[in-house]
């Protein structure tokens, strides 16, 4: 087994204005801003070996993956259902404040029982060392362009914290986190949520309005 360098990124900015006149494509795309967010976060990878691109089967997950593919030449890309938008784990609200608890009561109950079982693959095919050998035992660099559910449970299985404590853990639009799977250690977490490669008015989208600096 060699390292795995597992680059995590959230889908750029969605396109709002096209989601709120959608009736029966409630999947909209990026919007303008969101595709400067992806270009740029493109750009900042650009020159690192990557192993593969994998995004999820929503619009703005797979438009985001396609513009920062174009720094990326000769990378595959592959969409997956283990990089969706779904429920990471069937959380108790129990003791959480109100507005967790009105969160996770808008899941049904087959989102409760499919979004962790997707959630469960994604850990076991992304979270770890890598199994095949690379030149040099250089590390196998894999971005996964997903969204902030999934990237919040792979920073908390990384720490071993709580189960609970994906909830609150939310990313920018083109945020970058990255994650270290050694064969000789635990996960370290080398980036999280980074947007230096983003200007000042193209960060914090995606965010609610008290995360804000």
């Amino acid at each position: 087994m060699v390292t795995r360098l597992l680059y995590l990124a959230r889908h750029a900015e969605q396109d709002l204005t096209a989601l709120s006149s959608a009736i029966e494509e409630p999947d909209s795309g990026l919007s303008e801003r969101g595709r400067q967010q992806a270009t740029l976060l493109g750009e900042r990878l650009r020159g690192r070996r990557f192993a593969a691109v994998h995004h999820g089967p929503l619009r703005r997950a797979a438009q985001t993956a396609e513009l920062i593919a174009k720094s990326l030449p000769e990378v595959p890309v592959y969409e997956t259902e283990l990089a969706g938008d779904h429920l990471p784990h069937d959380t108790d609200p129990t003791g959480l404040p109100p507005a967790y608890a009105t969160f996770l009561a808008q899941f049904t109950a087959a989102q409760r029982v499919d979004g962790p079982r997707v959630t469960a693959a994604a850990v076991r095919r992304f979270a770890g060392p890598a199994v095949e050998a690379t030149a040099g035992d250089e590390p196998v660099r894999e971005l996964v362009v997903t969204h902030t559910f999934l990237i919040g449970w792979l920073v908390r299985h990384a720490l071993d914290a709580p189960e609970r404590r994906w909830l609150g853990l939310n990313s920018h639009n083109a945020g970058l986190t990255v994650i270290r799977y050694s064969p000789s250690g635990p996960p370290n977490l080398l980036a999280v949520n980074d947007v230096a490669h983003l200007p000042p008015e193209l960060r914090a989208t995606g965010l609610p309005p008290d995360y804000l600096l």
